[in-house]
């Protein structure tokens, strides 16, 4: 787990704006080297480079990039309210950070800044024409780099924000969190098992809102300062109010100040994110599939999809074997894996419980996925599809459909039905 300062840092790396100011440094960069450089070049230099096209040049890029910038914001402003129409609006952030998309908007922006600050040196005479060149030569470079996202944006919109692209994106969100969490599964810490110890002083949180991020080597600074054990109790994607324990110590000698530095170590946010909280990748997957059960949308394909993305995502699921320990003095909580499998299953079986094909495929995916790892996850699985087959008996569904939900259950998802086999031979 790094740094809180680290932890920003990527955060910050995902801003448009960063890039923007990149290209505003590139235009400031050729007027002042377009300065320094001229007076080594040739005075007729810049005859045979037509570098006095550069002025035509600028203004072309200056006027163009603003109005494609602006077009283009406005579709993705689209593909971010079609998506959070269709699938659900916790999913829009993963299409706002969207690397190509960044990219493009950002070159465009960019290019525009260029050309703007190209213009002003180039009017108040900044550099003589022997310095044009130089200009020119960052003009036809930032010309080409316009071309290269022009063609990306394009091959890009083709799927971006459509209900595939979107499941994509929740899912590999959602598949890469939870292969960190399995390969550090205490984040670095010791194992928290079982009960508490007594006599522990709780650190309590002045925020309210969701847990995003532990700095786990500031936890370990404090341990070690004060020479005691510290116990997470709250783990990223937690929901803590105002007064609500963060973490425990086994002392009452902390001093105010140290205490601050225990608090600063949970970030906490008003939204919960996806990087290191695998759940909510899979309470996303389950929000779009309950919308897609709705009967304003009836269509129960997505959520069939998203059932077998879950199996995906969860088949990750092994048991914690030898996890580094690099915070000796810090101990946390592990997930609970019969939590994620709630997260992703009992939405589907409460919003699908009309559907027998939803609710016997949810039964097959649940026998799949008590088969990956028996061990860690068949008695979650177990329970979720008693549970869902109560559901099924208790919503008044024709008999043959009961019988094909139950068949489905008792069979452990190893052989299609008599009425799914119809289904698949009529699509």
């Amino acid at each position: 787990m790094i740094s809180r300062y680290a932890w920003y840092f990527q955060e910050l790396l995902e801003k448009v704006w960063l890039r923007v100011i990149g290209f505003a440094i590139l235009a400031i960069i050729a007027a002042v080297l377009a300065r320094v450089v001229s007076p080594y070049l040739p005075d007729n230099i810049a005859l045979r480079t037509g570098s006095e096209a550069v002025s035509e040049l600028l203004r072309i890029l200056t006027s163009s990039m603003l109005a494609v910038t602006i077009f283009s914001l406005s579709i993705a402003v689209a593909a971010f309210a079609g998506a959070a129409t269709t699938g659900t609006p916790r999913a829009v952030a993963l299409l706002q950070q969207d690397r190509t998309t960044q990219n493009v908007l950002a070159t465009f922006l960019g290019a525009f800044l260029f050309g703007l600050v190209g213009l002003i040196a180039l009017n108040g005479r900044f550099y003589d024409d022997s310095g044009k060149v130089v200009v020119f030569l960052f003009t036809i470079v930032v010309i080409g780099l316009v071309v290269v996202a022009l063609i990306r944006w394009i091959g890009h919109l083709m799927d971006f924000g459509r209900m595939g692209d979107t499941l994509d994106r929740v899912e590999r969100a959602s598949s890469d969190a939870l292969r960190k969490r399995l390969e550090n599964p205490w984040l670095g810490g010791q194992p928290l098992i079982g009960a508490l110890p007594h006599d522990l002083v709780d650190v309590a949180s002045t925020k309210t809102g969701y847990i995003q991020h532990i700095d786990m080597p500031a936890l370990q600074d404090c341990a070690e300062e004060l020479d005691v054990r510290l116990f997470v109790r709250r783990l990223p994607g937690k929901f803590v109010a105002l007064g609500e324990p963060l973490l425990s110590v086994e002392t009452t000698k902390a001093t105010e100040k140290q205490v601050q530095a225990m608090r600063r170590a949970f970030t906490i946010g008003k939204r919960r994110t996806f990087d290191e909280d695998p759940r909510f990748g899979l309470i996303v997957l389950s929000e779009i599939a309950s919308r897609a059960l709705s009967p304003a949308v009836n269509d129960p394909g997505t959520a069939i999809d998203i059932l077998g993305r879950h199996v995906r995502i969860l088949s990750q699921w092994r048991e914690a074997r030898d996890a580094e320990v690099r915070f000796e003095g810090v101990f946390v909580p592990a997930i609970a894996v019969r939590d994620a499998i709630e997260d992703a299953f009992r939405p589907i079986a409460r919003d699908g419980v009309s559907l027998v094909e939803v609710q016997v495929r949810l039964q097959k995916a649940l026998a799949s996925l008590s088969q990956v790892a028996p061990e860690i996850l068949e008695q979650p699985c177990k329970d979720m599809a008693r549970a869902a087959l109560g559901r099924a008996e208790a919503a008044s569904l024709p008999p043959s459909d009961l019988a094909d939900i139950r068949s489905a259950a008792g069979s452990g998802g190893r052989q299609a039905t008599a009425s799914e086999r119809e289904r698949d031979a009529d699509s």
